[in-house]
């Protein structure tokens, strides 16, 4: 088997569809001065070898990037095609002026498909206008999947009447938007290093894990640590890791991982 290098990953984004603080809400989540408490768009970007790979292009992916550093990437792999996991690829164009070449994007057939309906300009021939916008080279995941050199493992996982694309790399694995993780999946997902989990809020959701669910499928899997993602706001980052394993803690826009080599 292949070895995986040592990753770094930044969680750019762990806020729910609304963001964190919503608009027009004064709850003291989304009053708080806490800066892990406010939350973009769920996203994060996995570098290793000298190159990076970006996970989604969140509403907020330009002030992501800048927040982050995020100077140049090499790649974008999608989870689903969503609106709040999607809607900044335009900004991506700029990446393309970088580097100077078209970005390759990573996506299952039916993500690449809303994809090149919501944004088809960014798919179209180069032509001698010379429009900015961005320059894509799709490419359908339809299993593991080799991505500057290491293999990406696609996860199935439900979300309301979607399957999400969850990925395992090496020990890391990334499971956002998800109402559970089916058996067959979770066989995947053994002996993790690191896991970051859907956890919306206490309360059941329809179409994303609560943090008792959340803890559940970590008691199964055990990873040698969790973070949660994709929050609302409905409890405080301190009040939430109040009550959590020492092992299990919440992430935060900002938060960089470091996943040792395998």
């Amino acid at each position: 088997m292949r070895k995986t290098p040592e990753l770094r990953i930044i969680v750019l984004g762990s806020g729910t569809s609304a963001g964190v603080p919503m608009i027009g809400c004064h709850c003291p989540v989304c009053s708080s001065t806490d800066a892990r408490d406010r939350r973009t768009r769920s996203s994060i970007l996995v570098s290793y070898g000298g190159k990076s790979v970006l996970v989604d292009t969140a509403p907020e992916l330009r002030l992501q990037a800048i927040a982050n550093k995020v100077d140049l990437i090499h790649a974008v792999v999608f989870t689903h095609g969503h609106a709040d996991h999607i809607f900044g690829l335009d900004d991506v164009r700029r990446y393309n002026t970088l580097l100077g070449a078209p970005l390759p994007i990573y996506a299952a057939a039916a993500t690449m498909q809303t994809l090149q309906r919501v944004f088809p300009y960014a798919f179209a021939a180069p032509d001698e206008v010379g429009v900015y916008r961005p320059e894509l080279e799709p490419r359908i995941i339809d299993g593991p999947v080799d991505i500057l050199g290491v293999t990406w493992q696609p996860i199935a996982l439900p979300h309301g009447r979607t399957v999400v694309s969850g990925f395992r790399i090496g020990d890391f694995a990334y499971c956002t938007d998800c109402a559970a993780i089916p058996a067959i999946s979770r066989a995947m997902l053994r002996n993790l290093d690191t896991l970051i989990i859907d956890a919306l809020r206490p309360r059941p959701h329809p179409t994303h894990l609560s943090f008792t669910e959340a803890l559940d499928i970590i008691a199964d899997l055990q990873p040698r640590r969790a973070y949660f993602t994709h929050l609302s706001h409905d409890v405080l980052h301190k009040l939430i890791e109040a009550d959590l394993p020492p092992h299990v803690r919440v992430a935060y826009d900002g938060l960089t991982l470091d996943i040792p080599s395998r």
